[in-house]
């Protein structure tokens, strides 16, 4: 990965899956393995990692990776899952409201503070006393589709990491700017907001420099199978589309 020139790796985080790995254990392996890439969970399912612990780990995996760490972050699918393996069966709108608590949780763990204490109706810290600090601030980047969600995004994340396949193209523009209407509500700068798309392996070089010339994505995630000509051919072709389209080539 890191001679291929890959920037970033994510790992979905399906534990019920009987066939997978589990994320983090192979976030960590690959952290191992590189010197340069940077890695995360695409996106952790929340309802199964409780947020002090994955506030940890996240801290921990950043420090042992000299900084090369992100956290997606999703609400929960896949309910009946979920419960089979121990977890919540939370209603849409608990789980937005769970995942709020735990951005907070997760921020205030990573402050390394004392004591600290949380009371909310998902989540509780009682005088905990939190550490490791990450070795960089941690971006919490959300998989966000739904209203509730993509304005959760505005306010609180800084980053969404939407799929293709889950949203169209064409949708894709209404979806920021409700982020965008919600950062600005929250006074915070839209454009702070990282956009990483996961996409499949059948767009063109032009597909992609559309996706971040029209819509503001400037990360893209796609599948292991496509192989060095779309790292040796396509990705400098939408580098070069997108200096252009910039009007910097």
């Amino acid at each position: 990965a890191d001679a291929a020139g890959i920037d970033l790796i994510g790992i979905q985080d399906h534990p019920y899956q009987h066939r997978f790995h589990d994320t983090w254990t192979l976030l960590t392996a690959i952290a191992a393995r590189t010197k340069r890439v940077t890695v995360f969970p695409d996106v952790v399912n929340l309802p199964l990692r409780p947020p002090a612990m994955l506030a940890k780990a996240a801290a921990s995996l950043d420090l042992l990776s000299n900084g090369r760490f992100e956290l997606g972050l999703g609400a929960g699918g896949f309910w009946d899952a979920i419960k089979a393996m121990g977890g919540p069966a939370r209603t849409p709108g608990e789980a937005v409201s769970a995942l709020e608590e735990a951005i907070e949780v997760i921020r205030l763990f990573w402050t390394g503070g004392r004591g600290l204490r949380f009371d909310g109706s998902f989540y509780q810290l009682a005088g905990l006393n939190a550490g490791p600090v990450p070795a960089h601030p941690i971006g919490i980047w959300l998989g966000a589709y739904k209203p509730r969600m993509l304005a959760l995004t505005g306010r609180a994340a800084d980053g969404w990491v939407p799929s293709l396949g889950r949203v169209t193209p064409a949708d894709l523009g209404e979806a920021a700017a409700r982020i965008d209407d919600a950062a600005h509500a929250a006074g915070r700068d839209p454009a702070a907001i990282r956009r990483v798309l996961n996409v499949g392996a059948d767009l063109s070089a032009e597909d992609f420099a559309a996706l971040a010339l029209e819509q503001g994505f400037d990360t893209f995630i796609t599948s292991p199978e496509v192989g060095d000509a779309f790292i040796h051919e396509v990705v400098p072709r939408v580098r070069e589309l997108v200096a252009q389209g910039r009007g910097s080539g």
